[in-house]
C-alpha cells in the first residue's frame, strides 16, 4: 500500500512540476508578446507577431492581435493619406481663392490712388472686381455645398425621373456655347421614354458639370457627344469628347476633393477642382455609380449609371 501511495505522489509531483514549467513558459510567452507588441506600435513598423506553439489558445490570441495590427496598419495609412489629401486640397483652395482676390486688391488701390481715371475704364474695372467676387463666392459655396454631401447634411429626395427629356434640355442649353466653338455635336437619345429614381435638381448639376468639363478639357477635340442607353437593369448617361483626356496616372484621382489636372493651373482653364468631386458624391445619393474612360484624341467619357425603373 505505502509503495502505491509513494507511486502517486511522485506521479503528483511530476504533473505539479510539469505544469509549473509549463505555465512558467506561457509567462515568457506572454512577456515576449507583450514587449514585441510595444515595440510595433511605438515603431509604427509593418511586423506582425510570430510565435511558435501548439497551444490553441495562444495561437488564437496572436491572431486577433495581428488581426488589430493589420486594422491599425490600414488606418494609419488612411490617415497619412486624408492628411495629404488635405494638405492638397488646402493648397489647391488657397490658390483659387488667392487668384481672383489679388486681382481684386489690385483694381481697389488703382481706384482708389488713382483719380483721374476715365470713367470708362473706371466702370470696366468695376465690373472686373465684380466678376471676380462672385467667382470666390461661386467656389465657396461649391465648397460648403461638398461639405454637407460628405457629412450627410444634405438630403436629396428621389422621384421618378425620365432621363432622356432631361438630356435634351441639359444639351440644349450648352448648345450655343459649343455652336460659337465650332464644335460638332452628337447626340444619341432614344425615342423610348427611360426611368430612373433620382432627382430632378441633382440631375442637372450632374449633367451640367460633366457637359462644362467636357467644353473646358476637350474642345480641342472638335466634338462632343452626348449618349443616354439602356444596359440590362441599368439606364446610362455617357458624355464624351475627343480631346487630349486624362492620363492614366490621373484617372484614379480625378474624382477627388479639389484635385486639379495641371493644365487647369493654365489661365484658359479656371476649374476648381470640385465639379467632379460634387457630380460623384450626387450620383453616389442617387443610388448611382460613375465611371471614367480616356484614350487620348480617341474618346474620354464620363458615364453615370442608374438602377432602371420598369413602371
Amino acid at each position: 500500500m505505502i509503495p502505491f501511495l509513494g507511486g502517486i505522489v511522485v506521479v503528483l509531483l511530476f504533473i505539479i512540476l510539469w505544469q509549473s514549467l509549463r505555465l512558467r513558459e506561457h509567462g515568457r510567452q506572454l512577456q515576449y508578446i507583450r514587449t514585441k507588441l510595444e515595440s510595433i506600435i511605438a515603431s509604427g513598423s509593418h511586423e506582425r507577431l510570430l510565435l511558435f506553439n501548439s497551444d490553441p489558445a495562444l495561437q488564437q490570441l496572436l491572431a486577433t492581435l495581428n488581426a488589430l495590427l493589420n486594422v491599425n496598419h490600414k488606418g494609419a495609412v488612411e490617415r497619412a493619406q486624408l492628411e495629404q489629401s488635405m494638405r492638397h486640397m488646402l493648397a489647391n483652395i488657397s490658390h483659387d481663392l488667392k487668384t481672383p482676390l489679388t486681382v481684386v486688391l489690385g483694381y481697389i488701390e488703382t481706384l482708389l490712388q488713382d483719380h483721374d481715371l476715365p470713367a470708362g475704364e473706371r466702370e470696366n474695372m468695376l465690373r472686373t472686381i465684380h466678376s471676380k467676387a462672385q467667382e470666390v463666392i461661386t467656389l465657396m459655396n461649391r465648397f460648403f455645398d461638398l461639405a454637407k454631401l460628405e457629412s450627410g447634411d444634405k438630403e436629396i429626395p428621389l422621384t421618378r425621373v425620365e432621363l432622356g427629356e432631361l438630356c435634351r434640355r441639359n444639351i440644349l442649353s450648352f448648345y450655343d456655347l459649343l455652336s460659337a466653338g465650332g464644335s460638332d455635336v452628337q447626340i444619341e437619345i432614344p425615342d423610348e421614354p427611360l426611368y430612373i429614381l433620382g432627382n430632378e435638381e441633382a440631375l442637372d448639376r450632374v449633367l451640367g458639370n460633366l457637359l462644362s468639363n467636357a467644353i473646358t478639357y476637350g474642345a480641342d477635340g472638335g466634338v462632343l457627344g452626348l449618349k443616354l442607353f439602356f444596359k440590362e437593369d441599368k439606364v446610362c448617361i455617357e458624355v464624351w469628347d475627343k480631346g487630349k483626356g486624362i492620363a492614366e496616372g490621373h484617372q484614379d484621382k480625378i474624382f477627388e476633393r479639389l484635385y486639379t489636372l495641371e493644365d487647369s493651373r493654365n489661365r484658359d482653364y479656371q476649374g476648381s477642382g470640385l465639379g467632379l468631386t460634387i457630380t460623384k458624391r450626387l450620383t453616389e445619393q442617387m443610388n448611382g455609380s460613375i465611371t471614367l474612360t480616356s484614350k487620348p484624341y480617341v474618346k474620354t467619357a464620363f458615364t453615370v449609371s442608374f438602377r432602371r425603373l420598369e413602371f
